[in-house]
């Protein structure tokens, strides 16, 4: 017998529902539906389309939340967090070409330079998501403050760089949870100084800190190294945070899962580059170095596609066969390679959707840890009663921050 299911005869507010919520969480059909019916299945609600389950019986991951996305790139932390329940009320992108996929993917135009921006004009929002630079921090006039005995704050320890005007948005708008993102190296910057600043800075302006690196082979066919940080406002969490990050899955990615059948010959390295690449592999080889071009294993994982990729695509070469030069990724693989569905089109060219692949988050790592957030948000909203007897709202579109006010 067919494990295939079919759903018939769905009232039209209902399927206006189901398309309204697929459409702004970017999802197919099948996948919401899968999604709606997983979430029913675990957690026993009474209908599927009430926004919690009762007091009675915890639902993590059913509670609505708000957040604002800066540093946005093209939205893969937009992406995540809505699938994981949220609903984008900010976003603050610099990069033309960026603002551009991100209004064709969102249909909203990120503002500008987060250094133009008054956080005063920036909405109340549950969690801040950003996937902020990484910069070195002048510490000379921070130690010569604490030679004296005096205090500097954050706002003399991060002077000058994009992370001061992050720190400053937080101390103005007070987020329940910051959800960070950056490269791996963060860690080890300038000497492991500029994760001391940035540590320092985030538990000076109140918070519990939970940095974790992460690599996105667990979700995607890719090496992909970046150090997730999510913090609490002790304010409104208390001393204690019980916060987790997500499992590793136990799903194992293949390259070729993601490949197209048939792509454009164009992607095929010419003699010249393939030639010289090879030439230049064997040199590095000979002095004892590691560089080189990267020849996939289509039933493994690539490196890690970085924003230059579209320079000679060298460190994500795919395999054509005997007598056949390899050839680069195409746009919509890069889009794959970083779990970007395929309903999203591609509205730039060929460069720059290298440079915004290579340079985004991927969309189900920021998924997994946003539902791990939204079990913080709910237990704590559920502990402190807000979710029972009159004041839990039924198919309620308030965000936790309005629920917790």
């Amino acid at each position: 017998m067919s494990k295939d299911i079919l759903i018939r005869s769905v009232p039209d507010t209902v399927h206006k529902w189901i398309e309204d919520e697929r459409d702004r969480l970017r999802m197919t059909q099948q996948e919401f539906v899968h999604q709606v019916l997983e979430s029913a299945s675990t957690y026993g609600q009474p209908s599927l389309f009430d926004r919690f389950a009762p007091a009675s019986q915890p639902s993590p991951g059913r509670i609505p939340f708000t957040f604002i996305d800066l540093f946005a790139g093209i939205g893969g932390f937009r992406l995540g967090l809505q699938r994981a329940g949220g609903r984008c009320v900010f976003t603050s992108e610099w990069d033309h070409y960026a603002q551009k996929t991100y209004q064709t993917w969102f249909g909203d135009l990120p503002h500008g330079d987060i250094r133009e921006l008054n956080p005063s004009d920036i909405p109340d929002h549950d969690v801040m998501a950003a996937g902020f630079p990484c910069q070195p921090f002048s510490i000379a006039g921070v130690s010569k403050k604490n030679s004296l005995g005096k205090a500097h704050g954050f706002k003399d320890a991060t002077q000058g760089t994009l992370f001061f005007h992050l720190a400053t948005i937080i101390e103005a708008k007070r987020p329940p949870v910051l959800f960070l993102e950056n490269v791996k190296n963060l860690l080890s910057h300038d000497g492991k100084k500029t994760w001391a600043v940035i540590d320092s800075t985030l538990k000076d302006l109140g918070y519990h800190v939970f940095p974790q690196v992460i690599d996105a082979s667990a979700y995607v066919p890719q090496h992909r190294e970046r150090i997730i940080i999510v913090c609490f406002d002790r304010k409104v969490f208390g001393d204690r945070v019980d916060f987790k990050f997500p499992e590793k899955p136990s799903v194992k990615y293949r390259l070729r899962d993601i490949l197209e059948e048939n792509p454009d010959p164009k992607y095929t390295l010419s003699n010249h580059l393939w030639s010289y690449l090879q030439q230049y592999a064997q040199k590095h080889k000979e002095k004892g170095n590691g560089f080189g071009f990267g020849l996939c294993d289509l039933d493994g994982i690539t490196r890690t596609l970085s924003a230059r990729y579209y320079k000679d695509g060298s460190e994500i070469l795919i395999p054509q066969g005997k007598g056949k030069n390899p050839r680069r990724l195409t746009p919509r693989e890069a889009a794959r390679l970083m779990g970007f569905p395929d309903e999203l089109k591609i509205a730039v060219s060929d460069t720059q959707a290298y440079k915004q692949f290579g340079n985004a988050v991927v969309p189900t790592v920021v998924e997994a840890v946003g539902r791990q957030i939204v079990e913080v948000l709910y237990w704590h909203v559920n502990m402190n009663g807000l979710l029972k007897g009159k004041n839990r709202k039924k198919n309620s579109k308030q965000s936790y921050a309005e629920a917790a006010r």
